[in-house]
């Protein structure tokens, strides 16, 4: 079942970079991830009220608060530079490079969090270092 959601996720993504190809024509990138970051605050609060998970707050460690603040400063900037990125280039290269991030999530997940590498996710890794080395050129 977790594929179907990673399915939403990458559809929603493709449509991010459109629409933000489209919203960033005259635009300051930073004004536009300040804009981006705002609708996406309202959008996961009424979320995250809706579904009750805003009441399980008080069930944070002080370790979730660090990291999710950590993972929430990564997001914001790895949002400027897609913005400024996507604003000086196609977005059929930018979103593929941008997928690096999926090489790199894999090599950092063995590093810190010990997890093990199968052939399979090498290979998968390594091709898509080797697809994004292929849009960059």
């Amino acid at each position: 079942m977790w594929w179907i959601y990673a399915l939403f996720s990458a559809f929603f993504a493709a449509l991010t970079a459109i629409f933000a190809k489209v919203g960033i024509k005259g635009v300051d990138t930073d004004l536009a991830t300040a804009i981006r970051t705002v609708v996406i605050l309202i959008l996961a609060w009424g979320i995250a009220f809706f579904r009750g998970g805003a009441y399980t707050i008080q069930t944070l460690s002080k370790q979730n608060f660090v990291f999710l603040t950590l993972s929430g400063i990564a997001t914001g900037l790895s949002w400027i530079f897609y913005f400024k990125a996507l604003q000086m280039g196609k977005v059929s290269q930018v979103a593929a490079v941008d997928k690096l991030s999926v090489a790199l999530a894999i090599i950092l997940s063995i590093v810190f969090l010990g997890e093990q590498l199968s052939f399979k996710t090498a290979l998968g890794a390594s091709l898509i270092i080797i697809g994004t080395i292929v849009l960059i050129r």
